[in-house]
Parts: C-alpha cells; sequence; structure tokens
C-alpha cells in the first residue's frame, strides 16, 4: 500500500466531496445575493455576476442529468 493511499481514504474523498459541494453553492447564492444587491440599490444589472451564477445552475443541471442517464 502507498503512502498516498494511506493519507487518502473514503473519508477524505467524501468530506472533499461535501467541502467543494458547499463552497459551489455559497458561491452561486454570493453571485445572486451581489446581483440583486446592485440591481436593488444602483438599477444596474451586472451582467457578469449573473453570468457566473448561470453558469453554476447549468452545470449542476447537466452533472445531474449526466448521472441520471449514465448511472
Amino acid at each position: 500500500m502507498s503512502i498516498f493511499a494511506r493519507l487518502v481514504d473514503e473519508r477524505f474523498i467524501a468530506h472533499r466531496n461535501r467541502s467543494t459541494s458547499l463552497a459551489g453553492k455559497a458561491g452561486a447564492l454570493l453571485a445572486i445575493v451581489l446581483f440583486c444587491y446592485h440591481l436593488w440599490v444602483n438599477g444596474v444589472w451586472s451582467w457578469d455576476l449573473l453570468a457566473v451564477a448561470a453558469t453554476v445552475a447549468l452545470v449542476k443541471v447537466a452533472v445531474l442529468a449526466w448521472y441520471l442517464i449514465n448511472d
């Protein structure tokens, strides 16, 4: 058994997957909140923040569909 296999087990992978998922959700939520803030306060459509939020949503749906079809 290699040193890497001793340091990285199933629990490490599960924690990494959960933390990455949570970070993605937090980033998308922050982009949506900032987009709404800029729209509400300044009356400006912040297209970059909208693009980030839309990209996160599209990737999430695409991966969900991929796993649904291929599982």
